[in-house]
C-alpha cells in the first residue's frame, strides 16, 4: 500500500541523462513509495527496447540537426520529443504498481483544464480520437515503472521529418511503430504551458493517492551511478548494437550505372553484403562487398572504410555513391 509520494523535476534536456535518472529512480524507489518524475528532452527520437533504429527514424538527419537518438528500457514504439512535450514516469514497487490509478493521475490533470481526455486502446490517452499521450512499461527486479508523453505543443512537422521513414525493403524481427493521428493539448487549451501542466499533474497526484508529494532534491541523486548509466544509454552498442537481425536493401541509378545493395545486419554489424550493378568496372564492383563485411551499419564508418581503398577518381565516386545509400539505413 502506498504511504509516501515523491516527485522529481528534471532540469536537463539531454535524453541520455534523463533516461539514466529514470533508471536510477527505478532502482532506488522504496517499498510503499511512488515517485512521479517529470522531464523533457530536446529534439529526440526515443525508440523502444526491441526496436530497429534503422527502421524507425531518419536518425542521420536527426543527428545532423543537432538531435539525439535514444533507446529506452521499456517496449513500445518510437516517439519524438521536443520541448513542447512533457514526459512523466511513475516509479513504484511492482507490488504497489496500479496502472489504472497511475493513468487516472494523467486523466485528472488534463481534465482539470477542461479537456475531455480519455484512455483508449492498450496504452493511449486521446481527445476526440486523437492521441496526445502514449505510454510504455518496464519491470526491473522488484520495481516497475510506467512512463509516457504529454504532447503540449510539439512541432508535428519534425515528427514527420524524423519518424516517417522512407520506404525501403527492410525486413526486421524488431517491433515496428504503428502510426496514428496525434494532437497537441494546446489545440484545446491555447495558453497551456509546461509549468501549468506540471502543477496540474502534481495536484492530481496528491488527489489520487491522498498524500502530499514531497520533492526529491538533486543532492539525493547518486551522480556516480547516473554517470555509469549515462555511458550506457549514450553508447553506440546500446542504441544500435541490439541483437536485432535484419536484411536491408536499397537500389539507385547513378551516372556510372545502376546499383543494388543488399546487407545482412546483426547487432548493428554487417554480416554479409552483396552488390549488384551494371557498372562497366565489374571487378571493382565485385570487390566492394568484402569491404562492407564487418563494418558497423553506419555511413561514417562505411565511408572511413572505403577511404582506405586505393581507387581511381571514378571508383572513388562509385564508393561515395554506394556509401550514400546507407546514409539512412532504412
Amino acid at each position: 500500500m502506498i504511504e509516501r509520494l515523491s516527485y522529481f523535476i528534471g532540469n536537463s534536456t539531454n535524453p541520455y541523462f534523463n533516461l539514466s535518472v529514470e533508471e536510477y529512480l527505478l532502482e532506488t524507489v522504496q517499498p510503499r513509495q511512488i515517485i512521479l518524475y517529470l522531464w523533457q528532452n530536446e529534439r529526440t527520437v526515443v525508440i523502444g527496447k526491441n526496436q530497429n533504429a534503422w527502421k524507425e527514424c531518419r536518425f542521420q538527419e536527426l543527428q545532423e540537426d543537432g538531435g539525439y537518438l535514444a533507446r529506452r528500457l521499456s517496449g513500445g514504439g518510437a516517439v519524438f520529443h521536443d520541448l513542447g512535450n512533457l514526459n512523466f514516469t511513475f516509479l513504484v514497487s511492482t507490488e504497489d504498481y496500479d496502472l489504472d490509478r497511475q493513468m487516472s493521475v494523467i486523466l485528472k490533470a488534463v481534465q482539470s483544464l477542461g479537456i475531455h481526455a480519455e484512455k483508449t486502446g492498450r496504452n493511449d490517452i486521446t481527445v476526440d480520437g486523437k492521441k496526445f499521450s502514449g505510454n510504455a512499461f518496464c519491470q526491473k527486479g522488484e520495481n516497475s515503472y510506467h512512463h509516457g508523453t504529454l504532447m503540449l505543443r510539439v512541432n508535428t512537422e519534425q515528427v514527420a521529418r524524423y519518424l516517417n521513414v522512407s520506404e525501403k525493403k527492410l525486413r526486421s524481427k524488431g517491433v515496428r511503430s504503428v502510426s496514428s493521428r496525434v494532437c497537441n493539448l494546446c489545440d484545446f487549451y491555447p495558453s497551456l504551458t509546461t509549468e501549468l501542466m506540471r502543477e496540474k499533474l502534481l495536484e492530481a497526484f496528491a488527489q489520487v493517492y491522498g498524500f502530499t508529494p514531497l520533492p526529491i532534491s538533486q543532492s539525493e541523486i547518486d551522480c556516480k551511478r547516473v554517470t555509469s548509466l549515462y555511458n550506457q544509454y549514450s553508447s553506440w552498442d546500446w542504441k544500435f548494437g541490439r541483437k536485432i537481425a535484419f536484411t536491408w536493401e536499397a537500389d539507385e541509378r547513378f551516372s556510372w550505372g545502376e546499383v543494388q545493395l543488399q546487407l545482412q545486419v546483426n547487432e548493428g554489424i554487417i554480416q554479409d553484403a552483396i552488390v549488384y550493378s551494371d557498372a562497366l568496372d565489374a571487378d571493382f564492383i565485385a570487390s566492394v562487398s568484402s569491404h562492407l563485411i564487418g563494418c558497423r551499419m553506419d555511413p561514417q564508418t562505411i565511408s572511413e572504410q572505403f577511404s582506405k581503398i586505393e581507387t581511381t577518381d571514378l571508383q572513388q565516386q562509385i564508393l561515395s555513391d554506394i556509401a550514400s545509400l546507407t546514409h539512412q539505413g532504412s
